[in-house]
């Protein structure tokens, strides 16, 4: 017995090095095939993503998005004026440009959806399974994200998107998708800072569908036994989405982003408590989109207080009255619906004006520029100028107080400047040589014949924008 263990352990030590060496070499292995895949995924990740805004490329279209099916949301956005941007401040600035649209859309997009970098100034967004009656209130969202993001070291220039959005059904290529996408873009460019939106007939069945789910509220309350108690009270004509506590909430927020109709909130929770998601939804303006119910026992004054002054559309005490949670739910959620749909008309309707009074002001200093013989950017670069100094005064100066509003009309208005010289003798207008004493002097009252005529119109009382211009053609 001895003699055979001895022999048992000599045999077991001769194997024990082949043993270790093989051991060393499935370790070695497994590490170079780690490391494989680690420089597969940092090299695919370099060729497909957009170093400039973050967002993927065009190659990870061709070779990957193109092949996704839907339902899903597609949106083509060009970024407005990025030429004027690019050839006026420099290549600099257009890339600042480019990379804040970016930031400003990715802020208001899910985790899962795919933002595309498809041509120079131009973005393409993927919304898997978004509700094809979301899709234009979501594209509205972006365009407004956009436009009031400030790009850094260049908060004078403002950035605005031309967005044209649609629907992928199941069976619809990718490709089809984007065409029909890209088509209403370019309707979209002809009144800039709009979103055209249009949908397919399948698209159509899949909306009318959708209608008929219950709208999904987010419930956030540490508490299970009170999200038990408003589950059973609201669960009958709503989804019900959860979430213990204010990290969990904000998770759910962007990832269920235009899919909820109202948040319950509690106060006082572990993480992250209700004032806090309060604040974060203020910073990110969720709280614009989405309204929030606190549901709380502190019946203090100044819990309830606070929670107003940030944003809160009602407070609900514990314990609950099942009557009264369900009415205050259902109408704030009416009300908010309604408030929305008033805001969108009166948004187009400010669009609308907005874009005319811009066309109507263009046709007319291109009437001037046309029988004055200058070049058609005449216009454009002093609109432009007027915009750069006016906000330059403000950043170095508080002694003036001029209103958003005013920022927006000094600059257009400035366009008027020599809408005087319709009254001016040809002659004289396009006179190639030096004008005489008497001829100088008939030029010099171009600027007094654009203030008289502009005064005279019969709505210079009512409006600030011929007022303005008035006083600059002064």
């Amino acid at each position: 017995m001895i003699g055979l263990g001895i022999a048992a352990n000599i045999l077991l030590i001769g194997r024990l090095p082949r043993q270790v060496e093989r051991s060393s070499m499935e370790k070695a292995q497994a590490e170079a095939e780690e490391k494989l895949q680690e420089t597969t995924e940092s090299y695919r990740a370099k060729l497909y993503h957009d170093v400039l805004t973050g967002a993927y490329n065009r190659r990870y279209y061709e070779d990957i998005a193109s092949r996704i099916v839907g339902p899903a949301g597609i949106a083509l956005m060009d970024v407005d004026d990025f030429k004027i941007c690019n050839d006026t401040y420099g290549h600099y600035a257009g890339d600042m440009a480019l990379e804040t649209a970016a930031n400003a859309i990715r802020s208001c997009i899910r985790n899962a959806d795919l933002l595309i970098r498809y041509g120079g100034d131009e973005f393409l967004l993927v919304l898997p399974g978004i509700p094809s009656d979301i899709l234009q209130a979501k594209l509205e969202q972006i365009r407004a994200a956009v436009q009031q993001a400030a790009v850094p070291g260049y908060s004078h220039f403002r950035l605005s998107l031309s967005i044209g959005g649609t629907m992928q059904a199941i069976t619809d290529p990718m490709e089809n998708a984007v065409r029909r996408a890209d088509r209403l873009m370019y309707q979209a460019k002809g009144s800039k800072r709009s979103v055209v939106v249009e949908l397919p007939e399948n698209a159509l069945t899949a909306q009318e569908e959708l209608v008929e789910e219950k709208p999904q509220i987010l419930l956030v309350d540490d508490s299970e036994m009170n999200r038990l108690i408003l589950t059973e009270i609201l669960q009958g004509d709503y989804r019900i989405l959860e979430a213990k506590d204010g990290r969990e909430c904000m998770d759910a927020l962007q990832a269920e982003a235009g899919n909820l109709v109202l948040v319950l909130l509690d106060i006082n929770m572990p993480v992250m408590d209700g004032f806090e998601v309060l604040k974060a939804m203020n910073a990110n303006h969720t709280i614009e989109d989405i309204p929030v119910i606190m549901i709380s026992s502190d019946d203090s004054d100044a819990a309830i207080r606070k929670s107003y002054e940030l944003g809160a559309s009602d407070y609900v005490n514990r314990p609950f009255d099942a009557r009264i949670v369900y009415r205050r739910v259902t109408n704030t959620i009416k009300l908010y619906a309604k408030q929305r749909r008033l805001v969108q008309m009166v948004s187009d309707q400010i669009r609308a004006r907005e874009n005319n009074t811009d066309m109507l002001v263009g046709v007319l200093s291109h009437i001037v520029e046309f029988r004055n013989g200058e070049s058609g950017a005449h216009v454009r670069h002093i609109r432009i100028i007027t915009e750069m100094l006016l906000h330059r005064l403000l950043e170095i100066s508080s002694n003036y107080s001029i209103s958003a509003e005013q920022q927006d009309m000094i600059p257009l208005a400035s366009a008027l400047h020599d809408i005087g010289k319709i009254g001016i003798d040809e002659k004289i207008l396009n006179k190639p040589g030096k004008l005489t004493p008497a001829e100088f002097e008939a030029m010099k009252t171009h600027s007094m014949l654009g203030a008289e005529m502009l005064h005279d119109l019969d709505e210079f009382a009512e409006q600030p924008l011929l007022q303005t211009a008035y006083e600059i053609a002064r």
